[in-house]
């Protein structure tokens, strides 16, 4: 096998996917040097800086550059040939001797830039997948897609809500419903409400120094609350990366800015800056009617929970959040937030259409 001093594999990446991951791959392998050309045009939805990010998380071992391409493409046009050259040997530092592609344009492009082509599964048998399909169909192609662009799609919808109003009951619930659907909803995510578990630390560091401490022995510091923030933000990234199209969590950094107003009287800007980093797609709010308050040895706000209702209902909808108020028993509550989740999953994924292509 050839070993090439500086190979290069040119695309746009969108998104990226396993055929372009096995293509970067397999350049590796044989390259000293690998610079990998994400090209972007103007009018694509996914932004440029995002499809480079992925890609270095996916391939460190690479160079991995970005250039924005809005030249349509044209493979019998010379002139066109030499307006995309330009951009690439900009973005592409010193000379290549080896170009490595699946597509029909890589002998001219190779030749072009005075390199040897290395075609690599032109078939696409080894992965039957490409950036037109996973636009078209991302739940179809989701099995193909990395952790990173995995967590850019997922449809992340959080339950929210006072004080013993469910959150926890239905946000598993609704889990366990979409793995059963299977295929790709099989791995469902859902993640548990880190405030509560750092509850739970505070109560037990109280009762190691006083037995007899209970929950009104426990306070709360506002600096705390970015903290659980930060946590709640980190634990579902983690999910988005690993599970199916749709996520499923009990509570997330906008609902801790409610809970800070309700221990500290006021809000804080950095728990609000924290939860506008993270895109929420759906917020289901638990009322407090129709559920007894059960105190469990954390809770101590019955006569708090019409009060928090009002104030997530009135912060969802001054952010401009889509939400959902849930109602009833378990069971209607239930339908009424898998009828709202299967409605945003029925509206699909949006792509802007690439420039056009005449091959």
């Amino acid at each position: 096998m050839r070993r090439y001093r500086h190979g290069l594999v040119l695309g746009k990446f969108y998104p990226p996917h396993a055929g372009h991951h096995h293509l970067v791959r397999t350049a590796q392998d044989q390259c000293e040097q690998l610079t990998v050309l994400v090209c972007a045009a103007s009018v694509e939805s996914v932004p440029l800086a995002d499809r480079v990010a992925w890609m270095r998380e996916a391939h460190p071992g690479a160079e991995v550059v970005g250039a924005v391409d809005d030249v349509p493409v044209d493979l019998h046009d010379p002139a066109v040939w030499e307006a995309h050259m330009a951009i690439f040997r900009s973005a592409v530092a010193g000379p290549v001797d080896g170009v490595f592609t699946s597509e029909e344009y890589g002998t001219e492009l190779a030749r072009r830039f005075g390199a040897e082509e290395v075609c690599v599964d032109p078939a696409r048998t080894l992965f039957p997948v490409s950036g037109t399909a996973v636009r078209a169909d991302p739940v179809g192609c989701w099995d193909f897609l990395g952790p990173a662009v995995r967590a850019s799609l997922t449809r992340r919808v959080v339950v929210l809500g006072a004080e013993s109003t469910g959150t926890t009951t239905l946000s598993r619930a609704l889990a366990a419903h979409y793995r059963r659907r299977g295929g790709a909803w099989a791995a469902t995510g859902w993640v548990a409400e880190y405030g509560r578990r750092y509850s739970e630390e505070k109560l037990a560091a109280a009762r190691a120094a006083d037995p007899a401490a209970t929950w009104a022995d426990v306070s709360f510091t506002s600096e705390e609350f970015p903290v659980i923030a930060r946590r709640q933000d980190a634990d579902e990234e983690r999910a988005a990366r690993l599970g199916s199209p749709v996520l499923f969590c009990d509570t997330d950094s906008f609902a801790t800015g409610i809970w800070h107003e309700r221990y500290t009287g006021g809000r804080s800007e950095e728990v609000e800056k924290a939860a506008s980093l993270t895109r929420r797609d759906l917020y289901l709010l638990t009322d407090h009617a129709d559920v007894p308050f059960e105190d469990d040895g954390l809770r101590d706000g019955p006569h708090l929970r019409p009060w928090m209702t009002g104030r997530f209902r009135e912060e969802l909808e001054r952010t401009g959040r889509r939400f959902l108020l849930v109602r009833g028993d378990r069971e209607e509550r239930l339908a009424a937030a898998v009828a709202a989740v299967d409605e945003l999953l029925a509206e699909g994924w949006y792509f802007a259409d690439p420039l056009p292509e005449t091959r």
